[in-house]
């Protein structure tokens, strides 16, 4: 039981750390926009852009490899009304 009580406990430290790291980074941001300053604006917004591309890049996408050598599904819908033989397209 103490175990379970203890993961509670973590979870709530680190929503209440998050949601002071919000409101602080909220809170600053407020303030360049009230004092007009828009080039430091500028600065943080494009850091945070190039902070999320890179977690996109590095993000991992181990399990679409295996969609890429199946092959495409027959698509019959035109053969069937003009009586053309069935055609199995792979990719390349």
């Amino acid at each position: 039981m103490s175990r379970r009580v203890n993961a509670a406990a973590g979870r709530r430290s680190r929503r209440t750390n998050t949601l002071l790291w919000m409101a602080a980074l909220a809170a600053i941001i407020i303030a360049l926009i009230y004092f007009e300053q828009t080039e430091i604006l500028y600065i943080l917004a494009t850091l945070g852009v190039t902070a999320l591309l890179a977690v996109v890049a590095m993000a991992d996408l181990h399990g679409t490899e295996g969609t890429v050598s199946e092959p495409l599904p027959a698509d019959d819908s035109a053969a069937i009304g003009t009586g053309i033989k069935k055609q199995v397209r792979s990719r390349k």
